[in-house]
């Protein structure tokens, strides 16, 4: 399965790698703007939304037998990890022809469709038609989640399990942005399985140790614990992990200017470790079943 939507484009294990029921996608890494994406804010404060370079930090998934979704367009346009009715009717110029059901994520003003980059940063001047957030959700919400269930699907289809890594960045200042007062300094990785709803333990301890071996420090579910991609996909009582890595975006990027930094190569080295570590745990299970 090959696909170059102008949504997602998802790539499969090249030939000669065995196909592993391990899927890991890179929702937020987009950067090519739609031209009706019209703000107010300059766009290198808008770029600051971007899970930048993410997709490419873990290019190596298929070669370790995983399929690799990435979305091409921006997060802050229309965000495929939120749920469908988490709008803010607020941005709207009019009625939404649905229920919505607005969450946290909304009222920080990260919801299905963003209304700001910081807390006094609002991204438009006006509301928003409603015609044209439908669009949003016809052109990109719906192909990017059409092609990770259609991956999803085929795993427990075929091999009647499913790992899947939900892959981000966070900026250095995550604590702030959350609005969460916290003495603890923030992890250079982020382990989130929604306090341990989403994946088995196993899963989430391969990751852990490959991770602190490259010298990396580790959190579990502070500040983020995964939110509507693992929440759907993730069940471990039928062998669905589904687990969301968190990256500090300093340890491989300038934030300001989004170019990697020195670390990138580095933390390139540990990512792939950690998918091979990852794709030995898969083999490994389904050799016991």
């Amino acid at each position: 399965m090959e696909s170059n939507d102008p949504a997602v484009v998802v790539a499969d294990p090249p030939p000669g790698v065995a196909r592993l029921p391990l899927v890991c996608d890179s929702p937020h890494s987009g950067t090519r703007y739609p031209a009706d994406f019209v703000t107010r804010v300059p766009f290198a404060q808008l770029r600051q939304a971007e899970d930048t370079h993410v997709d490419t930090l873990w290019a190596a998934a298929p070669r370790h037998g995983a399929t690799l979704l990435a979305a091409q367009f921006p997060r802050a346009y229309i965000d495929p990890n939120r749920a469908i009715d988490d709008l803010d009717p607020e941005l709207l110029d009019g009625p939404w022809p649905l229920p919505l059901n607005p969450g946290e994520k909304s009222r920080l003003g990260y919801g299905l469709v963003w209304s700001r980059i910081a807390a006094d940063e609002p991204l438009y001047d006006r509301p928003l038609q409603t015609a044209a957030v439908q669009s949003r959700i016809e052109k990109y919400w719906k192909p990017y989640h059409v092609a990770l269930f259609a991956a999803v699907k085929r795993a427990v289809t075929d091999f009647g399990a499913l790992w899947h890594l939900n892959l981000h960045s966070m900026p250095g200042n995550a604590y702030e942005k959350l609005r969460i007062q916290s003495t603890r300094p923030l992890a250079d990785f982020v382990l989130g399985d929604r306090e341990g709803t989403t994946c088995g333990p196993e899963l989430l301890e391969v990751v852990e140790a490959t991770v602190r071996a490259h010298g990396y420090t580790v959190a579990r579910n502070d500040p983020y614990k995964g939110v509507a991609l693992i929440a759907e996909i993730g069940n471990p009582a039928r062998k669905r992990h589904s687990l969301q890595i968190e990256i500090r975006r300093p340890l491989y990027m300038n934030e300001a200017t989004r170019e990697p930094n020195d670390g990138f190569a580095a933390l390139q080295r540990c990512i792939e470790a950690t998918i091979g570590a990852v794709a030995a745990h898969v083999q490994l299970q389904l050799g016991r079943e």
